[in-house]
């Protein structure tokens, strides 16, 4: 009995902390959709070329990680206000197939480019965490999901004070509400815009780092932002807190279902599960758990 105690919460712990990164990649889909309302396709690519660029700085320029870290997510920044600027900009007042299509034009874009300079070959991201596991009250977890959940946690904190507080937190919740009132008050919107775009990817790029450094590094490591798609359905489109809570719960059933049924079904569970929630969401209540009903007269 207590080893079946130990293993539910070893699924259970694992999986919160692979959760985290979702809830971070669900967040980036959630700030950009809230903000232009524009489903940004490339995000699972941002992932895979932050976590390529802080492995090239450890690896090739003999960066030490915590420096090699902040670094990478200045990039990434930048390449999100560049592709709001250069990409996205253009494209204001045209129809939203017209921007997805952009967005998807990217993704393929940076896919490509990234296979060009970085190969496709798997590669072991150098940990800075220690290679023993920890035990936390019986329960056996690597120092990397440790550290992911942690710092995870830590950013979830920071943005909900960011949001709350901050005047430019302040300018890009009234953004997201709406445009017009806030461009009379004197706001920016197209700044706001290019900050959002920029934050989402430099949160994209955490999310990038940490995974890879529990995952095998390759081109392939994009489509986590696929897994993670059902938490953002899940808590809402537009519901910040509802992707945080999407990401968890994604996280943590995926893996008690690989844990447990892929035992008695032979393998693949785990991958199709987070699916069958999505399928099972959209036929319940399309809007997500946290999202806002549009109800439409006429």
């Amino acid at each position: 009995m207590a080893s079946d105690v130990l293993y539910f919460l070893g699924l259970s712990m694992s999986g919160l902390a692979v959760g985290s990164m979702y809830a971070l990649i669900a967040l980036g889909f959630v700030l950009i959709f809230k903000a232009t309302k524009i489903l940004n396709f490339a995000h699972g690519e941002v992932i895979m070329v932050a976590a390529f660029i802080c492995f090239q700085l450890v690896t090739v320029y003999r960066v030490p990680f915590w420096i090699a870290l902040p670094v990478t997510l200045a990039i990434t920044g930048l390449m999100g206000v560049a592709a709001e600027r250069l990409v996205l900009r253009p494209m204001l007042g045209e129809p939203i197939f017209s921007v997805v299509m952009v967005t998807i034009g990217l993704s393929i874009f940076l896919r490509s480019l990234a296979g060009i300079c970085f190969g496709h070959d798997n590669h072991v991201f150098p940990s800075p965490f220690p290679v023993e596991s920890a035990s936390v009250g019986g329960v056996v977890l690597s120092y990397a999901h440790l550290w992911s959940m942690a710092i995870a946690v830590g950013l979830m904190i920071a943005f909900f004070v960011f949001f709350k507080f901050t005047r430019l937190g302040l300018a890009m919740r009234g953004t997201a509400n709406d445009q017009d009132t806030v461009a009379l008050m004197g706001v920016n919107v197209k700044r706001i815009f290019a900050l959002t775009w920029g934050l989402a990817f430099v949160i994209a790029a955490v999310a990038g780092v940490f995974l890879a450094n529990v995952m095998v590094l390759n081109v392939g490591l994009t489509y986590v932002a696929i897994a993670a798609f059902p938490a953002v359905v899940l808590g809402g489109m537009e519901s910040v807190p509802g992707a945080i809570i999407g990401g968890l719960a994604i996280g943590l059933i995926e893996n008690l279902a690989g844990g447990y049924l892929d035992q008695i079904i032979g393998g693949g569970v785990k991958d199709v599960t987070p699916f069958v929630v999505l399928f099972v969401v959209l036929m319940i209540r399309p809007y997500g758990l946290f999202g806002q009903e549009e109800i439409e007269r006429v």
